[in-house]
């Protein structure tokens, strides 16, 4: 037997897990095409700079988590931790600013080294959408009332919150950070090592640090929406009015902060109880400066990222599977006449389960543990007659079925 496991922070999907994923991933797809939005898959991996310009070089993610390696040829690489960067880079480098606006749908994985826990490992799933090119505050309304929408049609919005900041345009976010890196300035002494090192650097990341003394200074830190001027409280009134307007709940979070300075005005998060501590599901928010501080044109954006595992933990049944039509040959004499049966029902859009060996009562056993809706029975009289014995077997009835008709009987 061998010892051989998955990797540490990784798993295997399968049965009732994979079912699940595939159920909020199509379910999601399905939902963002009727809002327009294409699907598009960037490499598993990119220059390790992509994730460094975009992320910051004082983020968790960079510092702690990126899975980043050098290959053959001397390049830096890094196994993709996010998803909106990729897509970025993808709308620089194709040329795509003509193009605008581009609305873009991904489901892919992702991989960053941390403590695997409930709903969060080392490989992982995430859906996501990205908006570019749109300046307004419909577009962040579109793109929340679509996330709301997702989970509204996965059954899990009853449990869920949406949390909403405004983080204001430059001079707002300007003057928010000179008045934040001036009450943590004067309590020094009680920020953690690692917050005084960030102080300079990117004061908003305090903001989110995890350290029991910053949080407890953080929360009587100045609030960002003291700071916002009137165009910025003009844009995230705009866009409370029509996530109202469209029956999106919403509560707003004065705390709800991103730490890098490409993001913008809208930040939001949809959170539940749920799954206990870890209780982010959904999260995004409009990132303006995202694509020319990677080099590329100016165009502003805004989308979110969603966890499919998280998702799928809060789904409480999984889609059945497909019920397959079992074709069971009598002997091995009819064996031949049922695979070529099985095929032609495969070709027509039946799932079909064709046992490989053993006697009929074996292969009903089989169509039983399949959990099969039909079974098309062959001995060698029906051979020999043209037809088959077509069992239901929920209710045990059957009757005789010439070939040409058994297609038509099954979906029937």
């Amino acid at each position: 037997m061998s010892n051989l496991q998955p990797v540490r922070g990784t798993h295997d999907l399968m049965f009732d897990d994979i079912r699940r994923h595939r159920l909020v991933e199509d379910t999601a797809f399905a939902i963002a095409g009727r809002y327009g939005y294409g699907e598009i898959a960037t490499p598993v991996f990119e220059a390790t700079e992509v994730f460094t310009r975009t992320l910051g070089d004082t983020t968790d993610i960079v510092t702690k988590e990126m899975y980043t390696f050098e290959t053959k040829g001397g390049e830096r690489i890094t196994l993709r931790p996010e998803g909106t960067a990729g897509v970025a880079r993808a709308f620089i480098s194709e040329g795509l600013a003509q193009q605008v606006p581009l609305k873009f749908f991904y489901r892919e994985a992702m991989f960053r080294y941390e403590r695997p826990q409930k709903g969060r490992q080392r490989q992982f799933h995430q859906i996501g959408v990205e908006l570019i090119g749109v300046p307004g505050p419909q577009a962040d309304v579109e793109v929340i009332a679509l996330g709301h929408h997702i989970l509204t049609a996965l059954g899990v919005a009853g449990n869920i919150k949406v949390e909403l900041n405004s983080l204001g345009d430059g001079e707002s976010r300007a003057a928010y950070r000179d008045a934040l890196i001036g009450f943590l300035g004067s309590h020094l002494q009680t920020l953690s090592p690692e917050s005084r090192d960030r102080l300079e650097r990117n004061p908003l990341r305090i903001l989110d640090s995890k350290d029991p003394a910053d949080r407890a200074l953080v929360a009587n830190a100045p609030r960002y929406t003291d700071y916002l001027n009137t165009a910025s409280r003009d844009f995230f009134q705009a866009v409370q009015e029509g996530l109202t307007r469209l029956g999106v709940p919403f509560v707003i979070n004065p705390g709800l902060v991103r730490g890098l300075d490409y993001y913008s005005h809208t930040a939001f998060e949809f959170t539940t109880d749920a799954l206990g501590a870890q209780g982010t599901v959904l999260a995004g928010g409009r990132y303006d400066g995202l694509i020319p501080s990677m080099g590329g044109p100016a165009a502003p954006g805004v989308g979110w990222a969603a966890g499919v595992e998280r998702l799928a933990m809060l789904i409480p049944e999984p889609p059945p599977a497909v019920r397959p039509v079992a074709v069971i040959p009598v002997g091995d004499a009819e064996a031949p006449v049922a695979e070529k049966l099985a095929h032609d029902l495969r070709k027509q859009g039946f799932a079909v389960d064709l046992g490989y060996s053993g006697n009929m009562g074996k292969r009903l056993k089989r169509a039983d543990k399949v959990k099969a809706r039909a079974a098309v029975i062959l001995g060698a009289d029906e051979v020999r007659d043209g037809v088959a014995t077509l069992r239901d077997l929920d209710s045990g009835e059957q009757r005789k079925v010439p070939f040409a008709e058994i297609a038509p009987a099954l979906k029937s």
